[in-house]
């Protein structure tokens, strides 16, 4: 299978998960590709949709590596083969945490100017990405969902290495992937239309009135 979009990759997601439709779950979408495709599953189960705010930790001098992930409140998961292969030392790390952290609160201050995020204490969660490749950006969220008290999680991305699902299952309940790998592979060669979203785009996603609604999202 390969998606025409994000579009698409969502409402396949949303078609899989209608059977939360009554348990009044809140979808969150990892900026910034997995904004877009939360946004269809969260109109498709008439659900609020919220961004989760983490960022990849990039590997130094190789920029489509990743070396690990943060989040709020102070979440930091790192990938220790890759830093040992690329023989990381403890003070770039500590370099590119900085750096990312800074980015990070650049985003919150922008996505959520008005306060905290929506509140998940004791909720059904849906954690929906564009597609994992190492597993970092959503170990990180899911440690950011237990710590903001999240009830049930479920994990729902289109496209993603089986290695890599099976390790993320201990931390949710369930996990939902229409095209599981055998082999890592790069999350965009799954897609015929994958170009870059930004800020303003995610923004205009997440507040936009959710379909078959006459209000915007809380």
């Amino acid at each position: 299978m390969r998606f025409r979009n994000r579009r698409e990759a969502g409402q396949t997601l949303a078609a899989r998960l209608h059977y939360l439709r009554g348990h009044e779950p809140v979808v969150l979408g990892l900026p910034h590709g997995g904004v877009a495709v939360a946004r269809e599953v969260a109109d498709a189960l008439h659900a609020p949709l919220d961004a989760l705010l983490v960022h990849k930790l990039i590997a130094p001098r190789r920029p489509h590596l990743v070396i690990g992930a943060i989040g709020e409140p102070d979440v930091v998961v790192s990938n220790p083969a890759t830093i040992r292969a690329l023989k990381v030392t403890p003070a770039e790390f500590g370099r590119v945490a900085r750096s990312a952290k800074a980015e990070l609160a650049r985003r919150t201050a922008r996505y959520h100017p008005d306060g905290p995020p929506m509140r998940v204490a004791g909720r059904t969660v849906v954690l929906v990405d564009e597609g994992i490749a190492t597993g970092a950006t959503a170990r990180a969220a899911i440690r950011v969902l237990r710590a903001r008290e999240a009830g049930r999680i479920v994990l729902a991305v289109p496209v993603a290495p089986l290695d890599v699902l099976h390790s993320l299952a201990t931390g949710v309940a369930q996990t939902l992937c229409p095209v599981p790998l055998r082999r890592k592979s790069p999350v965009g060669d799954w897609y015929t239309d994958f170009d870059q979203v930004d800020d303003t785009e995610v923004l205009a996603l997440l507040a936009r009135e959710p379909a078959g609604t006459g209000t915007t999202r809380p």
